[in-house]
């Protein structure tokens, strides 16, 4: 009981951060301050800071699986792939992206930048969906 009840509090925080940053959290900044690169400055802060939580949520979500007595083998297989599929983008997004995305912004191709953006932002998306089903999956 404790397990099950520790794992939906953890994925149900690592959901909550994903939707807070991402949609409420950098538009609002974004919308807000006058200063567009201190808006990103603060987003791309705050996306760092998230993105650390995801890959300690998604740790802990795959220990406490594991320690699961109370899912059948088949709802575990389906939420590992979740899991594995979020940190997937996560991974892909925050250490392969972001860092070229950084490189992109200096040279200042704003077009290149403009695309990367948007693959990053359907990345961050699938993770974003995928969450919903990780928590709705969970209790």
């Amino acid at each position: 009981m404790f397990i099950s009840r520790a794992r939906l509090l953890v994925v149900t925080l690592w959901a909550g951060s994903l939707w807070t940053i991402g949609y409420l959290v950098a538009p609002t900044l974004f919308g807000t301050l006058h200063d567009r690169v201190l808006a990103g400055v603060i987003a791309g802060s705050m996306f760092t800071t998230g993105a650390w939580v995801s890959m300690a949520c998604a740790v802990l979500t795959v220990a406490l699986l594991a320690a699961s007595k109370d899912v059948t083998a088949q709802r575990r297989k389906t939420l590992y792939i979740i899991v594995g599929v979020m940190l997937g983008c996560l991974l892909l997004s925050h250490f392969g992206l972001r860092p070229v995305m950084a490189e992109v912004k200096e040279a200042g191709d704003k077009a290149k930048f403009g695309m990367l953006h948007g693959v990053s932002m359907v990345l961050y998306l699938v993770q974003s969906v995928l969450a919903i089903f990780l928590v709705a999956k969970n209790p």
